[in-house]
Formats: structure tokens, C-alpha cells, sequence
């Protein structure tokens, strides 16, 4: 136990910890509201996928820059002024969902304010992430101890993926069964779900103020886009980054996205045709399966090649993503599916460890901001286009197959996410001879770099 909570000997990451703890439970119950209520009043994947595109879209356009300004803003100010505009992002979504008029719920007349903050969210989430990530070694007095801080805070995103789905689904499952009208109630419990979010994030705030940060040297100012530009260069003549990223975007764009697109398996007749606990069961089982990604990776003491974890993972990703495809497709096979959706959140997650844990050991101290901002922009920017993507072909191809009789309906969605499991296992293939070999995940040098073979 010493071993796994290690890094929280420190007391600015300690604080950090447990009030991120409760802010992104409270992102991740959000995150299921808002695909629900999408999905309820309009049953479009299509707006299933626009939904996730507004959310992350501006994450890709701002994250370049927003990693040059954490070079040379103060992180934690910046980190503060994003939690209190998510914050007012979250109270906004509540007030909008508690007035919703009952006779709209099935209607698209609502959904533009809500992709609004949607979009909204992306814009805050573009700066807010890169600088958190840059900012969790300066959490740590002795910087040896990286590696398992990184693998904590995995272990803290998905322990909240796991709890927050469930509290959400049993909220939304609550309000639509004891409510006095299905469907004016459902959007009433999504509403409490977005207010407990918007109050969750009181606890980050208060532990960011709380911190003792010691001053630190940051970048000299000038030109942002030329700042922009060496960082780019650097990434693209650096092997080891240039393939990392490459791989993580094709991971975003073709593996990730089949989250958004759960909505339509939890609820669609010719799927596993149920309700919100089924959506909060299928979201808590990627949770639990990225809960024990992160307990095994923060155990971890003996040094492990990254490569290994990284092509493994990614593999394992694509072939539980196949897998899921296959024994969603029947409506008695929901026990079946959920250990499948626990393999798929741990693969996942090892994969996104050993990517952020390749470039936050090895990327030079004066551009960690920048190489962060294209993990962020390669992660989390790159998913609404998969969302979108995703969406669109699940929708079209239902509406092909759909007169070729029963046996066809409903076969979108699965056929989709089979494919994207496929070509992620081929571009791993691909990419993985390129990845230098020798990087290995054990105790870093003094300066918690540890330098590629």
C-alpha cells in the first residue's frame, strides 16, 4: 500500500487528490446526463455524436496554445479560473434542464442551448487540461516520484468513471420510475445530476487555494505562435513523441468514441433494450476495468518497457472492442458484455498511462507545457471528429440495412465500433515498429527524467 500511494506523502498532490476526487466524479455523472437527455429527446445518433463533437471541439483548437501560456502563466491561477467557469457551465446546464418545458423532451427545439455548453466546456477544458497535466510535477517536491502520480491520478479519474455513471444512472433511473410523468421527470433527475456536478467542484477549488506552490522559473514572453511552432518541431523530430501521439490520435479517433454511442446500445430495441441503470452499468464497467488498470499501475515497482504496455494495450483495446460489438448485439447478453466493457476500460487505460507517462518522463523540462497540449490535442481533441464520425456512420448505416428485414436493424452501432477495434489493431501493427525501443517504466533519474535507450 506505501508503494501504490506513495506520491501522496506530498502534501500539495494530497490536496490535490482528493478534491479532484469529488470535481470529476461529478464531470463523469455529467457526462452521462448529457448523452442521456441528447439522446432521449431527439433518438439521433447523429446529435448523440454532435454532442460529444461540441463538448471536446474546442479542446483540440485551444490545447496548442494553451500549452505555449502554461509555460509562462501561473498553472495553478489557470487551473482556478477553469474550475470556476466549468463550474457556472454545470449550474448552467441545471437551470436550462429544470425549466425544459415538458412537451419539448422530445423535441430538437432544446438542444442548441445545451450543445452551446457543450461547446462551451471544450473551450475551458482546452486550457484546463494541458496545464494540469504540466502542472502535477510541480505538486511534487521530490520529482522521482512522477511516474506513480501519474499512475494515481489515473487511478482517481477512474475510480469517479466507475462511481459517477452508476450515481448518475440510478438518479436519471429514479426520477423517470417514481416520477409522475416519465419523461418530464427523466430531464428533472438529469437537472440534479448537472447541479451536484456544478457543487463538486467547490472541493478542487478549495484544494487549489489551499496549496503551497514553490515560485518557479517560467518561459520567457514572446511570440505564442512561434513558441507554437518549436513545439511542434520538437515533437515531430522527436521519434518516440512523434509515434506516441500518432497512435493515441488514431486511438481517439476510431477506439474512444464508442463511449458515445453507449446511449444507443443501452436503450435501442434491437440492442440490449434497456434504460439508464443499463447505460450506468455499462459506463461503470468501463470504470471498474480502468480502476484496476490504475491500481496495477501505480503498484507497479520493477521497471517495465512502456513499448510493451503501450502496443499491448492498444491491441487489447481493439479486440474487446470487437468483442463488445458481438454480444451487444443481443438484448439477454447484457452479463455477458459487461466483463468484455471491464477488459475494454482496462486496456484503455494502460494504453493513455503509458503515453502521458512516456511524454511527461522524457519531453525536455522547458517544453513539457507544449508536448502535454498535443497529448491533450491527440487525446481529448481529436474525439469529437470520432464522435461525429462514429455517429454519422452508425446512422446511415442503419438506415441501409434496415429494409433488408429485422435481422439488420439495429446493426449500425455494433458494426461501427467492430470496425474501429479493427483498425486499431492494425495501425498498432503499423506504428509499433516505429516506437524506439528500451523506454521502461521504472524508477526515474534525480531529475525524474529518465532518458530513452
Amino acid at each position: 500500500m506505501k508503494s501504490i500511494i506513495r506520491s501522496l506523502r506530498h502534501r500539495n498532490f494530497r490536496l490535490y487528490f482528493f478534491g479532484q476526487g469529488l470535481s470529476v466524479t461529478g464531470t463523469w455523472m455529467q457526462s452521462v446526463a448529457v448523452g442521456w437527455l441528447v439522446y432521449d429527446m431527439t433518438r439521433s445518433k447523429v446529435l448523440l455524436g454532435v454532442a460529444g463533437f461540441a463538448s471536446q471541439i474546442l479542446t483540440f483548437a485551444v490545447a496548442p496554445f494553451a500549452g505555449v501560456l502554461a509555460e509562462r502563466w501561473n498553472r495553478r491561477r489557470t487551473i482556478l479560473a477553469a474550475q470556476v467557469l466549468a463550474m457556472a457551465q454545470a449550474l448552467a446546464l441545471a437551470a436550462i434542464t429544470f425549466t425544459l418545458p415538458e412537451e419539448q423532451i422530445d423535441s430538437w427545439v432544446p438542444i442548441w442551448p445545451i450543445l452551446a455548453l457543450c461547446i462551451f466546456t471544450g473551450l475551458v477544458r482546452g486550457f484546463e487540461v494541458p496545464t494540469r497535466q504540466s502542472f502535477i510535477v510541480q505538486m511534487l517536491e521530490d520529482r522521482a516520484d512522477l511516474p506513480n502520480a501519474i499512475a494515481l491520478n489515473s487511478f482517481l479519474v477512474n475510480t469517479a468513471r466507475l462511481v459517477g455513471p452508476l450515481i448518475a444512472g440510478g438518479i436519471i433511473w429514479a426520477a423517470a420510475e417514481y416520477g409522475e410523468s416519465e419523461h418530464g421527470e427523466a430531464a428533472h433527475g438529469e437537472g440534479v445530476v448537472f447541479l451536484i456536478n456544478g457543487a463538486s467542484y467547490a472541493a478542487i477549488i478549495a484544494a487549489l487555494l489551499a496549496m503551497r506552490i514553490a515560485p518557479r522559473r517560467r518561459a520567457p514572453a514572446g511570440n505564442v505562435l512561434a513558441g507554437l511552432k518549436e513545439g511542434f518541431a520538437y515533437a515531430w523530430h522527436t521519434p518516440m513523441i512523434r509515434t506516441v501521439l500518432a497512435l493515441l490520435a488514431l486511438t481517439s479517433l476510431v477506439a474512444i468514441p464508442y463511449s458515445n454511442l453507449l446511449p444507443a446500445f443501452a436503450k435501442d430495441a434491437h440492442l440490449l433494450a434497456g434504460g439508464p441503470d443499463t447505460l450506468g452499468y455499462l459506463r461503470g464497467a468501463a470504470g471498474v476495468g480502468a480502476l484496476i488498470a490504475g491500481a496495477l499501475l501505480a503498484y507497479r515497482r520493477q521497471a517495465v518497457p512502456l513499448r510493451r504496455i503501450l502496443l499491448g494495450s492498444a491491441v487489447l483495446f481493439g479486440v474487446g472492442l470487437i468483442a463488445f460489438a458481438l454480444l451487444a448485439r443481443y438484448e439477454s447478453s447484457l452479463w455477458l458484455a459487461l466483463p468484455v466493457v471491464v477488459w475494454v476500460g482496462l486496456a484503455m487505460t494502460a494504453q493513455m498511462y503509458a503515453s502521458n507517462t512516456l511524454l511527461q518522463t522524457t519531453s525536455d523540462e522547458n517544453k513539457r507545457g507544449r508536448v502535454m497540449s498535443l497529448y491533450t490535442m491527440a487525446f481529448m481533441g481529436v474525439i469529437p471528429f470520432g464522435a461525429m464520425l462514429t455517429g454519422w456512420l452508425a446512422e446511415v448505416l442503419d438506415a441501409r440495412l434496415a429494409p433488408l428485414g429485422s435481422a439488420y436493424e439495429g446493426l449500425g452501432a455494433p458494426l461501427v465500433v467492430a470496425a474501429g477495434g479493427a483498425i486499431l489493431m492494425i495501425g498498432t501493427l503499423l506504428l509499433g515498429g516505429r516506437l524506439p525501443k528500451g523506454i521502461r517504466a521504472g524508477p526515474p533519474t534525480a531529475e525524474g527524467i529518465e532518458p530513452a535507450e
